[in-house]
């Protein structure tokens, strides 16, 4: 590993190289944390459900009475909590990932960071605390929290694909994003652990931690090979030498990035896929409590295991996938095996450890392939053949394909308590995540797959009428 670099020669045409520095294992870092903190304040709320209920349905402290007359209306304001952040996150990403791709990441993502921090802490510890129960408190909250996450992916994406190129992008940012599950298990462990004595000690601890670091990463981040490349230029007092050949590239622009090949197809699919994967990131916890009769604490032990078969399919599957011509079969394939697991999990006993082994197989091939799409996927859109580096879109293209699966997200997250409401957990089982979502995320990407194996068998049989048609796309305007 590299520390000092040579100063006749460009620190980006060093990155380019991908020779790892102290800056790449800094980066790696950073973003890893700074996301496995975001998702933490997010997951908390979902695993003290259950004592949010029977606070806000039985407190009898407020000079008001309680908050809400039943369990299930508090049920379905959770869920209605729910789906107001998937809607504000959504529009968030659409807008924080342009903003990406204009402007210096790491100071909006610090930014992000302090703010989601205050909103959470706010809303978990403070209105406990003070015993201050309000509705429209909680929502304008948590709400607006939606839209300060909103920050967080985009941006930790476009900083990690600025420095790691495509050679092993499977493999790296297969195992970099599994921050997000890293996250939820660090927040159901802290929850398991402290709920018991107040449901407002785990926001304390994840809200304290996420204010502290974005502080941290506001000056410890490197966002690009470029940023460091001016820093190191300055300090030697060469700034103007070749000043055009470091800066950042243009950006694409919002619309432009949604024509790109495969983002459309990808979006639709993660949309479907995360009506499914939230739908256990928001009701999982509460399922178990509820619908299962675990004991809180156990439950939120319990749910740990999906995330942690996410983990394990995001390094496999990202690793694989650099070895393969295409990371869509891999994707499309677990899908498809991802219905099996839904079906065996629907009709799981009543135990500890076969529930906790079924949990680790569906979060396998449903957080595998999520992961990918939202890390390796979007990485390889985002730095396309087509924009030959000319254009700044990965910030963007990322914002699009997680902004159109919020939007999915949202509208489970509202239709789920109800459905549980009207049909039972069955019905959720089937319906939604079976029939509606997995099949259809597996449906809306096959176009992908069927383009990508048709070209496969075209460089096959005329590899040499490939070569030269690529050539003539770059001399072309650079396609």
């Amino acid at each position: 590993m590299t520390d000092e670099l040579p100063r006749k020669e460009s620190f980006v045409t060093r990155v380019t190289g991908q020779k790892w520095t102290r800056y790449h294992v800094r980066v790696f870092i950073h973003t890893f944390i700074i996301y496995v903190l975001f998702h933490a304040a997010r997951k908390t709320l979902s695993t003290v459900k259950p004592s949010l209920i029977n606070v806000w349905t039985s407190n009898t402290s407020s000079p008001d009475g309680p908050l809400f007359e039943s369990k299930q209306s508090a049920t379905e304001f959770l869920g209605a909590l729910d789906t107001g952040f998937m809607i504000t996150y959504s529009i968030g990403l659409y807008i924080c990932g342009t903003l990406g791709d204009h402007y210096n990441p790491r100071r909006i993502l610090a930014l992000g960071m302090a703010l989601s921090a205050i909103s959470v802490f706010t809303f978990g510890f403070i209105t406990e605390t003070f015993h201050i129960y309000s509705a429209p408190l909680y929502a304008i909250l948590w709400i607006s929290n939606g839209f300060f996450q909103s920050v967080g992916w985009p941006l930790v994406v476009c900083i990690m694909g600025s420095w790691f190129g495509k050679t092993a992008r499977g493999t790296v940012i297969g195992a970099w994003s599994t921050n997000a599950s890293v996250g939820n298990i660090l927040a159901t462990l802290i929850a398991s652990w402290t709920v018991n004595i107040g449901y407002q000690w785990p926001f304390l601890i994840i809200c304290t931690s996420l204010f502290a670091y974005s502080i941290l990463i506001f000056f410890h981040l490197p966002s690009a090979p470029w940023e460091v490349d001016n820093e190191i230029k300055k300090k030697d007092g060469n700034d103007k030498v070749q000043r055009e050949d470091f800066e950042r590239p243009p950006p694409l622009g919002f619309f432009r990035a949604w024509l790109l090949p495969g983002v459309i197809a990808f979006a639709i699919s993660y949309l479907c896929l995360k009506l499914v994967n939230d739908g256990f990131f928001f009701w999982l916890p509460f399922y178990l409590h509820n619908g299962l009769n675990w004991q809180e604490s156990i439950a939120d032990g319990l749910a740990a295991w999906y995330d942690v078969g996410g983990i394990v399919s995001s390094i496999i599957a990202g690793a694989l996938s650099d070895r393969m011509k295409s990371r869509t079969i891999i994707i499309f394939v677990m899908l498809l095996l991802s219905t099996v697991t839904l079906l065996a999990y629907a009709h799981s006993p009543v135990d500890y450890y076969w529930n906790a082994f079924i949990l680790l197989i569906v979060g396998f091939f449903i957080g595998g392939p999520l992961n990918m799409i939202a890390g390796c996927i979007t990485s390889d859109l985002g730095k396309s053949e087509v924009l030959r580096g000319n254009a700044e879109a990965l910030s963007t293209v990322t914002g699009i394909i997680d902004g159109t699966g919020s939007v999915g997200s949202a509208i489970g997250q509202w239709l789920i308590p109800l459905v549980k409401n009207w049909l039972g957990w069955d019905a959720i089982f089937y319906g939604f995540m079976i029939m509606v979502s997995v099949v259809l995320s597996a449906l809306c990407i096959s176009p992908v797959l069927w383009r990508e194996w048709k070209e496969n068998k075209h460089q096959k049989v005329s590899p040499q009428k490939t070569d030269n048609q690529t050539q003539n796309c770059h001399e072309l305007n650079n396609c």
